[in-house]
């Protein structure tokens, strides 16, 4: 597992430029990340709970259901995943080709995003966070 590094990277649309809604943070979006961060809310959209929604989180696209489940968002170089540390965790040997922080997955725009991983990561997600509210 690589580390992420810690220079200062900015998501598409942050600040006074920040979206208020995931169809306007996609419209700000630089094509060259687009299709892969397409390909990643798509694969997430399909792991979660048919009734969770997207919305804006931290100001990055996330999905919501009761609790935020995942983050998302697109850089220069490589589209980004928040599923909580104690998520990336668990697929830490899965993990060990992509660069990875305590709380954040990078999958590089030169290379597919991995939807089937993706998909398993995020159904982790939404599986702890039911977990927590059955307690």
């Amino acid at each position: 597992m690589r580390k992420v590094s810690s220079s200062r990277r900015q998501p598409a649309a942050t600040g006074k430029d920040a979206a208020a809604s995931v169809d306007e943070y996609l419209a700000k979006v630089p094509t060259p990340s687009r299709a892969a961060f397409e390909r990643l809310r798509a694969a997430i959209r399909s792991a979660v709970p048919r009734k969770a929604v997207e919305t804006i989180s931290y100001q990055i696209p996330a999905f919501r259901d009761e609790v935020v489940l995942v983050w998302f968002a697109a850089f220069a170089n490589h589209c980004s995943l928040f599923p909580t540390a104690s998520v990336i965790a668990k697929f830490k040997a899965e993990l060990k080709d992509y660069s990875t922080s305590k709380g954040t997955i990078q999958f590089p725009l030169d290379q597919p995003i991995p939807v089937a991983l993706v998909k398993r990561i995020v159904k982790a997600r939404v599986a702890e966070a039911a977990s927590r509210k059955r307690r």
